[in-house]
């Protein structure tokens, strides 16, 4: 994951690209509950595939804390819960949180890309935005949803 240099204060971030990533902060966090609610119903073929994406959400949530640090914002913390779109009780159902969850996060990341000039902002959020899609193919494969993919990812 490539973490962007800031150029050392909040003055130095676009207004709208430092509430931009403080949404896409907020995504993250939410991914990472999804991911910790779906490892109760996700069978164990799918393990990995859940790691592995809880890995990834974990460590962009903490360089994107450590960025809004660097350049002298508060990161917003995370919910003490989060309400799925709908009742989790089994895998399919878990599955759908999970593409959700990515969905969503693509999106703010790419809301991210759109408000920045910052190249290297910018090669951050779209190297979450692509991570972000590729995790949600993934998910809907396993969970026999068609198509795989969209066409513009992140686009609302």
């Amino acid at each position: 994951m490539t973490s962007p240099q800031p150029s050392g204060s909040t003055a130095a971030m676009e207004p709208e690209a430092l509430a931009a990533l403080q949404r896409a902060l907020a995504a993250e966090h939410a991914a990472d509950w999804a991911y910790g609610l779906a490892t109760a119903f996700v069978k164990d073929a799918q393990q990995n595939a859940l790691r592995d994406g809880a890995t990834q959400h974990r460590a962009r949530r903490d360089t994107t804390e450590r960025l809004l640090r660097d350049v002298g914002a508060t990161p917003v913390p995370a919910e003490p819960a989060y309400a799925p779109p709908q009742p989790v009780t089994d895998q399919p159902t878990a599955i759908t949180l999970l593409v959700t969850a990515e969905t969503d996060t693509a999106a703010a990341w790419r809301a991210v890309l759109e408000r920045t000039t910052d190249a290297n902002l910018r090669r951050t959020s779209l190297d979450a935005l692509t991570a972000a899609a590729v995790r949600a193919t993934r998910w809907r494969k396993a969970g026999g949803a068609t198509p795989l993919t969209v066409p513009f990812p992140g686009q609302p």
